[in-house]
């Protein structure tokens, strides 16, 4: 069943053998990609076409005549991942010197012991692409096999992006499309749910999800508050396209409230002693004069009460889309910002803490990293097996929050 909405857009349902297919005001196309109808929940795939593509499945002409194919009740599956730090590791220790703080201090209140920070050594691409290639050696692929990269980033070594150049590194040379999502600490999540759109609705048959962040260019290293959370380092996934009957990508729950940039941002600010752009006399404010960003301000309290309260109630929105709950999950891997946020969540849903991934100790908060990070290292430990499923959620500054149910491999 196909409904066309013009501009060369339209859906189609699977729906059930012998399912009255109407649409009433009873059925709705939820946020998460499904369709709810009465209750049942079925996948609903998207496909760019010409309109008149949707005219000849009208005739009864057979689809294969049709001369624009269409991607019908395509899914996705997770099918690598790689990850890489910085090679300076910054110990609570070493904060204690610069700071009044100590190890058991942060330990006690953010299960932090290390982190990684970028140094003159460094690049944030020089991370991505080493992520990235690790990512495509697991999935077996090389990088001219990837038709789409999407950079998850707060922090891109150039104003205009840094995909791209991501691109350049990979060696890629069919040119494929690469672009740069900004949402801080929820940035993987909204790329892993971009990636599914992008398979089901738009053709893509791999695509490079990476998060990548280098947070301590942005922190201020006298503020005990932010400067102990934060490292950086960047992690990637394959997002393939299969069959339906293999999808790995469940469900998902995204959202955004900007009336919480109050309590996390890092926002723009001009220089009042820059006057090296001048004056024209008549126009005093202008040029403008050039900008910058401020270190990280954060509301720790605040940020930790937005979290112990929505992620929890985003997994379970994800699990109720997926027909699922929480009995059915193998692993909790939550964006790694504090040990007591994720343990507060664990708790509210129940979940044993043998089920709960967490390397945070080693890394701190790596924001678009944390949660591709945390699960390169569970798979290539041993600890998640092809065929587990994953809530994983993130959250952050926007403020922006959500969760996607996931199969790996």
């Amino acid at each position: 069943m196909s409904i066309s909405y013009g501009h060369g857009f339209s859906v189609s349902l699977s729906l059930p053998k012998g399912f009255k297919q109407t649409i009433s005001s009873a059925n709705r196309l939820n946020g998460s990609g499904f369709y709810s109808y009465a209750g049942f929940n079925k996948r609903v795939f998207c496909s760019s076409s010409i309109g008149g593509a949707d005219r000849h499945a009208s005739a009864n002409v057979s689809p294969t005549k049709s001369p624009v194919p269409r991607l019908v009740q395509k899914g996705c599956k997770l099918v690598g991942c790689g990850s890489a730090v910085p090679k300076l590791v910054i110990s609570n220790d070493d904060l204690s010197k610069m700071v009044d703080t100590s190890d058991e201090w942060i330990a006690t209140r953010t299960g932090i012991r290390n982190r990684r920070v970028l140094s003159g050594e460094d690049s944030l691409i020089d991370l991505a692409a080493e992520a990235a290639k690790n990512a495509l050696e697991m999935a077996g692929l090389n990088a001219d096999d990837i038709d789409l990269i999407l950079m998850c980033t707060s922090t891109p070594e150039d104003l205009f992006g840094s995909a791209p150049q991501i691109q350049r590194a990979l060696g890629c040379s069919k040119s494929p499309l690469a672009y740069d999502i900004t949402a801080a600490c929820s940035g993987f999540m909204m790329g892993l749910v971009s990636a599914a759109c992008h398979v089901r609705g738009g053709g893509f048959k791999n695509v490079l999800v990476i998060g990548a962040d280098g947070l301590s260019r942005f922190v201020d290293w006298t503020d005990r508050g932010t400067c102990i959370l934060f490292g950086d380092a960047a992690g990637a996934v394959v997002v393939q396209v299969c069959d339906s009957e293999e999808d790995g990508i469940f469900s998902f729950d995204l959202h955004s409230d900007g009336d919480g940039i109050r309590h996390l941002n890092a926002s723009m600010r001009h220089d009042e002693t820059n006057g090296a752009v001048g004056t024209n006399g008549s126009l005093p404010s202008f040029p403008p004069r050039r900008p910058s960003y401020s270190c990280i301000n954060m509301n720790g309290k605040e940020v930790f009460r937005f979290a112990a309260r929505c992620v929890p109630q985003s997994i379970e929105a994800a699990l109720q889309k997926a027909g699922l709950n929480g009995s059915n999950i193998d692993w909790l891997l939550l964006h790694q910002a504090n040990q007591r946020i994720i343990d507060a969540v664990a708790t509210r849903m129940e979940i044993p803490s043998e089920r709960v991934i967490s390397n945070l100790a080693n890394y701190g908060n790596t924001s678009a990293a944390s949660i591709p990070l945390a699960l390169d290292e569970a798979v290539r430990s041993g600890n998640v097996q092809p065929g587990h499923v994953i809530a994983a959620s993130g959250f952050g500054a926007g403020l922006t929050w959500g969760s996607a149910i996931i199969r790996w491999g």
